[in-house]
């Protein structure tokens, strides 16, 4: 795939779901009150606002201030750099391969702005379960990343089409 067709899907990707991420932890922060939970669908869908400093699960929560402004800022911006040049410059593969490429960067995106702008924590809000078997809390961009892991998961095991060698005339 052409350099200028990666682009414009990552910006697309990008889009899209930092757009959503972002206009929905704006209406959580604004109407979903601190503390309080709402439940939804005979309580398998839960919105509840948290603040979120550490990562997924909130895995590194009780680190340092300045470590996690290093890990989860700095190093996070180096990681989303890395992705975006793996997907504009890799050799080109399958499309399956690049959309999860490009959803791992949206869900990066997504929670390094929270972080910039909301004093290194990222806004959560979502749960979702059947009784007690129930999520983390959890926001769009992280949706983003999930599925973007799922993608990658399924292209692993999808079946390639197998080349077929050309036969060489035999010399004598």
């Amino acid at each position: 795939m052409k350099i200028s067709k990666r682009l414009l899907l990552i910006l697309i990707v990008l889009a899209s779901c930092v757009g959503c991420d972002q206009v929905s932890k704006s209406i959580a922060v604004t109407n979903l009150p601190d503390g309080q939970t709402f439940s939804y669908l005979g309580d398998t869908l839960r919105l509840q606002f948290m603040y979120n400093r550490g990562s997924f699960l909130s895995l590194g929560d009780s680190l340092p201030d300045a470590l996690r402004f290093k890990i989860f800022t700095i190093g996070v911006c180096f990681l989303l750099a890395g992705i975006l040049a793996y997907a504009l410059f890799s050799r080109p593969g399958r499309f399956t391969v690049l959309l999860a490429v490009s959803l791992f960067l949206a869900g990066g995106v997504g929670n390094l702005i929270d972080r910039i702008f909301h004093d290194g924590l990222v806004v959560d809000f979502i749960n979702i379960g059947i009784g007690p078997l129930r999520t983390g809390i959890f926001n769009i961009a992280d949706v983003a990343i999930m599925v973007g892991y799922l993608l990658l998961f399924y292209s692993v095991f999808q079946k390639q089409p197998v080349a077929q060698e050309k036969a060489s005339p035999a010399t004598g």
